[in-house]
């Protein structure tokens, strides 16, 4: 488990204790409507049992895991697993029928809906929240507030490999401060967009830079380096805010600092994103499945919002309201 995860952990448990204390306290904790309840509720209050088993982007896991750890209070027999392979590697554990569901920063690619299709899982996507893809630099980085998209590129497209190696070559104005690079892997989801949106090309990045599938490394390696940079999630900034300083980001309209805000509306360009997760039809005609599933998205404010996610807005959280239906009504 992640720090990240531990910390929405603590943050769902305590969440949690306060709700059983105020209802101890005689104070009324009915949840409002429309929230607060799943398909096991709804049916009288069942006690489930089970597993269910979910996998993919370790930007996504944090939301998961949060909405496992809520769910636990009302379905404590029900194990939810969330594993960080990456979006890639999560895609194939969830095509080869290993997981229930997968956690992904990108939608899904062609030819791992062939993989699906080869054995016969079907699915579906759900969008479950928004994500400014951060950014990060040393907290004693005093020579920039802002890059554009073309100096990103300049450090980091395949061009820039064993050659770009200081701050000064990305901009003049820049010291000769080392540079040095962190960043996701190639399995990463957010590695796919962020090369697509910033390089040109989903996957052509410089590779002499320190990969990883765990975004906490990239946090320790920018935090050791006067003259480091990382990018990942925003759920990862804000817990790491203390440690980190985001930079604003200009696509040709001026410096934008990501933002709940600015994810929602657009103007944090091109590093707004949606992020998903794709339960397979196969799973949810166990009740287990189909009750974390309900429980997750009829309170996905909540959760994402608790998560320190961009939630989603009224017509988005209709949408995937729709699409959680549509799926279960495929599964028979």
């Amino acid at each position: 488990m992640t720090s990240g995860q531990r910390r929405l952990s603590a943050v769902a448990t305590a969440a949690i204790v306060v709700a059983l204390s105020a209802a101890c306290g005689g104070t009324n904790t009915t949840p409002p409507a429309g929230e607060g309840t799943t398909a096991a509720t709804q049916a009288g209050g069942a006690e489930l049992t089970g597993q269910v088993k979910i996998d993919g982007s370790s930007t996504v896991a944090p939301l998961t895991s949060a909405a496992a750890e809520f769910f636990a209070d009302e379905q404590p027999k029900v194990n939810v697993t969330v594993g960080t392979s990456g979006t890639g590697g999560g895609f194939e554990k969830f095509c080869n029928g290993e997981t229930d569901v997968a956690d992904a920063s990108r939608p899904i690619k062609d030819e791992e809906k062939a993989a699906c299709e080869a054995k016969g899982i079907k699915y579906s996507e759900l969008s479950v929240a928004t994500d400014a893809l951060t950014v990060v630099v040393n907290k004693e980085n005093t020579w920039v507030t802002c890059l554009t998209t073309d100096q990103l590129k300049k450090m980091w497209e395949p061009a820039a490999e064993g050659k770009v190696t200081t701050w000064k070559q990305v901009d003049a104005t820049f010291p000769d401060e080392p540079l040095k690079l962190f960043g996701p892997g190639t399995d990463s989801g957010t590695f796919d967009y962020f090369t697509d949106e910033i390089n040109g090309e989903e996957g052509a990045s410089r590779k002499d830079y320190s990969p990883s599938e765990d975004d906490n490394i990239t946090v320790q390696g920018v935090t050791g380096s006067k003259g480091g940079l990382g990018y990942f999630g925003f759920t990862y900034f804000e817990e790491n805010a203390d440690k980190l300083k985001a930079v604003e980001i200009d696509s040709g309209k001026g410096c934008v600092a990501p933002s709940v805000e600015a994810a929602q509306n657009g103007t944090y360009a091109p590093l707004s994103r949606a992020l998903f997760v794709y339960p397979s039809a196969g799973a949810t005609k166990r009740p287990e499945v189909t009750a974390f599933l309900d429980f997750f998205v009829t309170n996905i404010g909540k959760i994402a919002t608790d998560a320190q996610f961009v939630p989603l807005n009224a017509e988005q959280e209709a949408k995937l309201k729709t699409d959680l239906a549509t799926l279960k009504t495929q599964a028979g």
